[in-house]
């Protein structure tokens, strides 16, 4: 048994599954990794997307255990652990911190109407997969239901209840309900009122990035094969987890994560608020701010099409496909809105094909197209975020999608920065492992430095992919051509 360590484990309990990996304090590096996969809830009505939060909780005791068992590293020697989660979804518990129903996740449309009403009673954009909606849609759809909540914690704050018995929040996640003052740093007290009186009351107390969360109870540690009383992190969401693990720690990062959704995102030393709410400006879960694209439709995109072709083709013979086609799909023109959209705002979206000619059928097209609409719908949000004063030169890749190389080359073209893939592509885990780091140290050294620490692992596959400039001229007068059809097809954005 190797006996080094300290070592913390990271977790990234996230919508297609978690993710687990545990880093070696000393040399810097992870020395297991493992996964277990999970579904929404099926059957539901069209736009409802839920999981309930034992799935969750068990796919954490499956990875933990697979970790354990791997033999890389001594489970009596983990120091602290760190949890990242997908953010906006809503955890319901009652007085007796019983789960009163299935989550409503980040991807659920059907809180629409109310993100519209509550828009316009704040005076500013709550898209509708942020946490507030769907907590206003519980009160006018689910009244008895509503009438026994007690709690409310967002995904990565129920794991932390069951690892420490602690109900807490921290600044990161907490952002993205849309009941928050991310300047100010703290819960909005004025649009809490607005969903009802008894709400700043079922809100668990707000912690700072650094400061634990708790202690792993026994429970947790009986069944997760861990010491007991060791550092639960007060981790984050999945962007802010993914920002530590990805480097992005200091000005000038920024981080592209490709996965079911994909997003955009950078440290910030300041606030930086879109008055159209097209960009979201979290906080992070270090102690600065996090202002962050996000768009509905990504990797699941390019799954679905995938499932199409179960059995003729796979996302790696279809990607070859489309690396034969010529930019812009001989005119073939995909708007990838499968789920709505949140960038730009069409929760009721549905996608669209467009200019289908003969021979624009085929796998290769259709892929390609599939690709294409998601990286101009991308390359569209990021002149919103350069637009707002972020000043990006370079991006890291992470994500499941970041291992598409045809993908990256593309982004890079379209989006007109160079992309550098990251070796480690499970960012948000590896973040996870790094803030339960930070916190540990922390304890003994108040001036810790979470950059430093991030810096030590962070490492790059392969040189950056820098744009061609003559693809990137191609790719611009595509996202006209892309903007204009979305007008078109849905109205003025």
């Amino acid at each position: 048994m190797n006996m080094a360590g300290p070592y913390y484990l990271g977790l990234d309990v996230g919508t297609q599954g978690t993710k687990g990996v545990v880093t070696d304090a000393q040399g810097c590096a992870i020395v297991a990794r493992a996964s277990f996969s999970y579904d929404l809830i099926e059957g539901l009505p069209a736009g409802a997307a839920e999981q309930h939060p034992h799935t969750w909780w068990e796919a954490v005791q499956h990875v933990v255990r697979d970790l354990c068992q791997q033999g890389g590293f001594d489970p009596e020697r983990v120091a602290g652990v760190g949890v990242s989660g997908q953010q906006h979804g809503f955890v319901a518990l009652d007085g007796k911190d019983n789960v009163i129903r299935p989550a409503k996740l980040w991807c659920d449309t059907t809180c629409a109407g109310e993100a519209e009403e509550l828009s316009r009673e704040l005076g500013r954009t709550i898209p509708p997969g942020f946490t507030a909606p769907k907590i206003l849609w519980m009160q006018r759809h689910e009244p008895e239901l509503f009438a026994r909540l007690d709690t409310v914690l967002l995904p990565h704050d129920y794991i932390n209840f069951l690892l420490s018995g602690e109900k807490t929040m921290e600044p990161g996640d907490a952002s993205g309900t849309g009941l928050f003052d991310v300047a100010e740093r703290c819960f909005d007290a004025r649009a809490l009122a607005t969903i009802g009186a008894s709400l700043a009351d079922e809100i668990p107390p707000l912690i700072e990035p650094g400061a634990p969360a708790g202690a792993l109870q026994r429970s947790a540690a009986d069944a997760l094969g861990l010491p007991a009383g060791i550092t639960v992190a007060s981790g984050g969401g999945d962007n802010m987890m993914s920002a530590i693990g990805a480097g992005a720690t200091r000005t000038g990062v920024g981080v592209l994560s490709l996965g079911t959704s994909a997003t955009i995102f950078a440290y910030a030393d300041k606030p930086i608020i879109d008055p159209e709410g097209a960009i979201a400006g979290f906080c992070d879960s270090t102690g600065g701010w996090l202002p962050l694209l996000c768009i509905m439709n990504a990797t699941g995109v390019l799954e679905e099409l995938a499932s199409s072709y179960r059995g003729l083709h796979d996302l790696d013979s279809l990607t070859r496909l489309a690396s034969e086609v010529p930019l812009g799909c001989d005119g073939l023109l995909f708007l990838p809105y499968l789920q709505g959209e949140r960038v730009p705002n069409l929760p009721n979206a549905k996608g669209r094909l467009i200019d289908v000619t003969p021979g624009t059928l085929a796998p290769g097209h259709l892929f390609r197209a599939a690709l294409e609409g998601v990286t101009l719908n991308l390359a569209w949000g990021f002149e919103r975020l350069r637009g707002l004063g972020l000043d990006l030169k370079s991006l890291r890749v992470v994500g499941g999608g970041s291992k598409n190389e045809f993908w990256v080359r593309m982004l890079s073209d379209a989006i007109g920065v160079p992309v550098q893939r990251l070796a480690e592509p499970e960012a948000a885990a590896l973040g996870g492992a790094l803030q339960a780091q930070w916190t540990c140290t922390g304890q003994t050294d108040p001036e810790a430095s979470i950059d430093l620490i991030a810096a030590d692992y962070v490492q790059f596959e392969g040189a950056a992919v820098t744009p061609d400039a003559g693809a990137k001229r191609e790719y611009d007068r595509l996202l006209e051509r892309f903007r204009g059809e979305t007008e078109r097809c849905f109205g003025p954005l």
